[in-house]
C-alpha cells in the first residue's frame, strides 16, 4: 500500500532569518499568501510567525494551510535536559498545540554568533570521548519531547557538532530510537556527504525530509574556497527540487519503500531579490511533487484529496 506524504515548504524562501536584508521587508501575509498560490499543504515557523496558537492558528487556517514545525536553536550539549527542555517548552507547546508532530532540533553549542559568516572549517567538534554521554543526555531529551507529545527531528547541519556523513553516523550510533533523524539533502552535500548512501544507512530513524537542490558549481567553489555558509547561500548554492543536481526520485524511491509517511519539506535559501520566490517555490512543488508520485507515495493536496 502506497504510504502517504504532505509536502510544505519553510519561509525562508521569502524571508531570512538569519540575514534581514534577504527579504526581511516580506510581510508574513506574503510568504502565506505565495505559499498557498504554489500548491503547498503547509509552512514551517518562521521568525515572523506569531508564537502563540490561539493567534498563529486562525491565520494559517485562513490561507488553509498546517503548521508542518518549526526550527530550534537546541543548547543540549551545553545545558542539562531539564533546563534544555524548560527552554524549549514553549516551541514545544506551539507545535502541539497546532498539530505538528516533530520538532526541528538543531544543537547549535559551541556555535559563535557570526558562525555563518565564518569559513566553513571554522566549526565546533565533539571529541571521541564524548559522544557517548551526549548520545545518552540527548536521548534522555527527545524521550521527554516525545512524552510531551512533539518528537524530535534532529537537523544535522552545517556549522554544527553533527555535521559530516560521519559524524551523523556516530550520532545515530550513540542515540536511542527517541532521536529522530531530520535528513536534509543540502547539508550532506554541502558537508562533503553523500545523500543517496547516508540515506540507506539511516532510513529507519528518519521522521522529516528537507528537500534542498544544489547548484554543483556553487558547490565545489564553495568547499575549495573554504566559503561561509552564509556566502555559499549568497552565491546561490541551494535552489529548489528539479533546479540543480540532486536526483530526488533516487531518494524518494526508498523512502517510499520505507514506510515513510511525514512531511517532504522545501527549504532553500536563496537570495529573494535574485530567486523570485512565488516562482521558485511553484517550481519546487511541482518537480517534488512529480518525484513523489513518481517513487510510489500518494500525496494529500492542498484541498484534502489524495493524489497518486
Amino acid at each position: 500500500m502506497p504510504m502517504t506524504v504532505r509536502i510544505g515548504i519553510n519561509p525562508i524562501t521569502w524571508t531570512n532569518d538569519d540575514v534581514p536584508e534577504l527579504g526581511g521587508d516580506t510581510p508574513l501575509e506574503t510568504c502565506l499568501t505565495e505559499t498557498a498560490l504554489a500548491g503547498y499543504r503547509g509552512t514551517e515557523l518562521g521568525g515572523k510567525f506569531p508564537r502563540q496558537s490561539s493567534e498563529l492558528g486562525p491565520i494559517l487556517s485562513s490561507h488553509g494551510l498546517e503548521l508542518v514545525s518549526g526550527w530550534y536553536d537546541g543548547r543540549i550539549l551545553d545545558r542539562e535536559v531539564e533546563e534544555e527542555f524548560d527552554a524549549i517548552l514553549p516551541h514545544l507547546t506551539l507545535l502541539r498545540d497546532l498539530g505538528a508532530r516533530h520538532v526541528v532540533y538543531a544543537d547549535t553549542s559551541r556555535g559563535r554568533h557570526d558562525a555563518i559568516h565564518a569559513p566553513i572549517s571554522q566549526r565546533p567538534r565533539l571529541a571521541d570521548d564524548e559522544w557517548a554521554a551526549y548520545g545518552r543526555k540527548i536521548t534522555a531529551l527527545a524521550e521527554r519531547f516525545s512524552d510531551f507529545g512533539v518528537a524530535m527531528a534532529f537537523h544535522h547541519h552545517m556549522g554544527t557538532i553533527v555535521e559530516t556523513d560521519a559524524e551523523i553516523d556516530r550520532f545515530m550510533a550513540s542515540t536511542g530510537e527517541a532521536v529522530g533523524l531530520l535528513f536534509d539533502t543540502g547539508h550532506c552535500l554541502f558537508s562533503g556527504g553523500n545523500p543517496y548512501t547516508l540515506l540507506s544507512r539511516h532510513i529507519a530513524r528518519v521522521v522529516h525530509f528537507h528537500c534542498k537542490d544544489v547548484r554543483k558549481p556553487v558547490l565545489d567553489k564553495a568547499r575549495a574556497q573554504d566559503m561561509s555558509f552564509m556566502a555559499a547561500v549568497m552565491e546561490g548554492i541551494f535552489t529548489v527540487p528539479g533546479d540543480g543536481s540532486v536526483d530526488f526520485p533516487a531518494l524518494l524511491r526508498p523512502l517510499a519503500e520505507s514506510g515513510y509517511s511525514g512531511w517532504l519539506v522545501v527549504e532553500a535559501e536563496q537570495d529573494p531579490a535574485r530567486a523570485h520566490p512565488l516562482t521558485y517555490a511553484t517550481k519546487g512543488y511541482r518537480s517534488l511533487l512529480a518525484s513523489a508520485l513518481g517513487a510510489g507515495f500518494t500525496v494529500e493536496t492542498r484541498e484534502g484529496a489524495t493524489v497518486k
